[in-house]
């Protein structure tokens, strides 16, 4: 399942409203509860840094702030090790030409976001954020084979 959520930041809950004003410190983040009988944690992170651009700092397209910063939390050294090795992969294969940038950190102050983000693209396919934003990147996920198409 994937969970939305805030973390990394100054206390353990904070809302939408105020990771938007910039001074909470918390990230906004997908928590990914997963089986490994089905998908790897390395497999997961192969979506991840294909799914985003983790060469800016604190920016992902026209959306700014250190929200948006790219960041991997882990819970515990097995996938800290996995992380790091993967980081190091992904830059090693010049996908892109800038280094990357992505924080890998251990969890901390964690909240869960607010309902009305659950399910935000199946339940909000028209919204513009949807259609310029999410699409063109699972379209370019399915098209690479990295995912599947519903």
């Amino acid at each position: 399942s994937v969970i939305p959520g805030y973390a990394g930041g100054k206390s353990k809950t904070t809302t939408y409203k105020e990771i938007c004003t910039g001074k909470t410190g918390h990230a906004e983040v997908a928590k990914i509860e997963f089986d490994k009988k089905i998908i790897s944690y390395k497999q997961i992170l192969n979506i991840f840094w294909q799914a985003h651009d983790p060469t800016t700092i604190d920016r992902q397209g026209n959306d700014i702030g250190t929200q948006y910063r790219s960041v991997i939390y882990y819970y515990n050294d097995e996938q800290k090790k996995i992380a790091t090795e993967s980081k190091i992969e992904a830059d090693k294969s010049g996908y892109w030409k800038d280094k990357i940038v992505t924080e890998i950190a251990e969890i901390y102050n964690y909240s869960d976001a607010e309902d009305y983000h659950n399910d935000y693209y199946d339940n909000n396919p028209n919204q513009p954020y949807c259609v310029f934003v999410i699409k063109p990147k699972l379209d370019k996920l399915v098209e690479k084979g990295v995912i599947e198409s519903k």
